[in-house]
């Protein structure tokens, strides 16, 4: 336990006596430094007890001198050593204490100055002794805390007991553990001190304690534990996700179905007896290795999470399934620029296809929620392994693409809008700004380079799915 000025002097076998009038303060003893310079400062760090017999102190103007320097050094109180230079307190070092506030108190001859330091230095040590104690035994609480059931929430519970305030954790800008205790709640959110957790990824994680916060030990302990446990979550959500992305995709291109697929769609966590929902995100190309790692925000942790095509696939069981807004906005807040297709509710592993195909086809509405319209014949088309759309597409558009690379004619973007303005050429002439007879030009270069008449109901349903096959790739 650390020792106050006042246990020191009601220590009977030191028989120390205060003397003057300055206040007894309550802060703790750092050290005893015992001197005889008449400048003792640059060897002070504050909160000491100086010790002196003031052998070089012969002057009241030099022990005035003393006291100031050892006040402006930060002592907590002064020691004087009677009956050896002075027989008791020279008159002016106590005048000049009680001045400036310092404590003054008497050590008798009978003293030795080591008695003292060697009653502070135990008591340090004892505190310092206790202190490790308890972090060791914190140590040993988050760690159990954490390997238990309650995993990163848990330690974070004890964390915050142990610090006596709020504690959270953040990753990609969102909260993700953690919360305010309710016998601590808060009119306003707390202002949090915010130290980083180290994951190796750039998911800007950091461990929030509510201010105000002062260092403890145990925090950067509990910085290493959740580091570990993260970059450990981080390298299972990869290989989880993996693994079942090779599942969904079997089912989603045929190869798999039937009581086999339900059987390894249940051991994924998927049962597909009840009606689920297929949600895609996708994102910029540059950031499609963050899907791997991505925890999932609060709410959704019912969704079974895949990675094909390099998108992040979710299932969820119909009328568990979250808002999509949310999603979004929880994406954005990591830095993501993302799109989410959501595709309809069904049952059994033919549904994961359907409602996979229709999440994929909304997607191509560019907006950051897509929602599913009914079934279409074109997500139906797509959704079999054994029609070959894309090589479809390639071989009715290749000419369209080589032309427009070699002249920039623009026959790709003109055809697409023709189409998607139900064949009229004075909209699409308004929509691109150009002429009607351009319009009708490029649809007859349309015609001599790839045989197909968009006029013509057939062939324009042919151009239609070559370009919807093109759009998802």
């Amino acid at each position: 336990m650390a020792i106050t000025l006042t246990d020191l002097l009601s220590d009977p076998a030191l028989g120390l006596a205060a003397e003057g009038r300055s206040e007894t303060p309550a802060s703790t003893i750092q050290w005893v430094a015992v001197t005889e310079l008449e400048d003792p400062r640059p060897f002070l760090n504050g909160a000491e007890v100086v010790l002196t017999t003031g052998v070089r102190l012969k002057t009241g103007a030099a022990q005035r001198a003393f006291v100031q320097r050892v006040h402006e050094a930060g002592a907590l109180a002064l020691g004087f050593g009677v009956g050896l230079t002075h027989r008791r307190i020279p008159p002016a070092v106590l005048a000049e204490a009680d001045d400036v506030g310092l404590p003054a108190f008497r050590v008798p001859y009978e003293t030795p100055f080591i008695a003292i330091g060697k009653k502070v230095a135990d008591a340090l040590s004892a505190d310092h002794y206790a202190g490790l104690e308890n972090l060791l035994e914190g140590h040993a609480v988050l760690a159990s805390a954490l390997l238990g059931s309650g995993g990163l929430g848990s330690l974070l519970g004890e964390l915050a007991r142990m610090l006596g305030t709020d504690v959270a954790l953040f990753q990609y800008g969102a909260r993700i553990a953690g919360a305010p205790d309710p016998a601590r709640a808060r009119v306003d959110p707390p202002e949090w001190h915010r130290l980083p957790i180290a994951t190796g990824l750039k998911d800007r994680c950091t461990l929030a304690i509510a201010e105000p916060y002062g260092h403890a030990a145990i925090v950067d302990y509990a910085q290493s534990l959740i580091s570990v446990e993260l970059t450990n979550q981080a390298r299972n959500r990869t290989g989880a996700r993996t693994a079942a992305g090779q599942l969904l995709e079997d089912v989603v291109r045929g190869t798999l179905a039937g009581a086999e697929a339900a059987a390894r769609l249940a051991s994924s966590g998927i049962d597909t007896s009840s009606r689920h929902s297929v949600l895609i995100v996708d994102v910029a190309s540059g950031q499609r290795r963050a899907l791997r790692t991505l925890p999932l925000p609060d709410g959704w942790n019912n969704a079974a999470a895949a990675l094909v095509d390099e998108r992040l696939v979710l299932v969820l069981p119909a009328g568990a399934v979250p808002e999509p807004a949310d999603l979004s906005r929880y994406l954005h807040g990591a830095g993501l620029t993302s799109r989410i297709g959501v595709g309809g509710s069904y049952a059994q592993p033919n549904g994961l296809r359907w409602s996979y195909f229709e999440a994929r086809e909304a997607l191509q509405r560019g907006q950051p929620v897509n929602l599913a319209d009914r079934l279409s014949i074109t997500s139906l088309l797509m959704s079999s392994a054994d029609v070959p759309l894309a090589d479809l597409a390639g071989e009715t558009l290749k000419p369209l693409e080589a032309f427009d690379e070699a002249h920039g004619a623009g026959l790709l973007a003109t055809l697409q809008r023709y189409l998607d303005l139900d064949g009229s050429v004075a909209a699409v002439a308004a929509d691109l700004d150009l002429h009607r007879n351009t319009i009708r030009y490029r649809l007859q270069q349309v015609v001599a380079l790839t045989g197909y008449d968009p006029a013509v109901t057939a062939d324009r349903v042919h151009l239609y799915l070559a370009l919807r096959v093109r759009a998802l790739g």
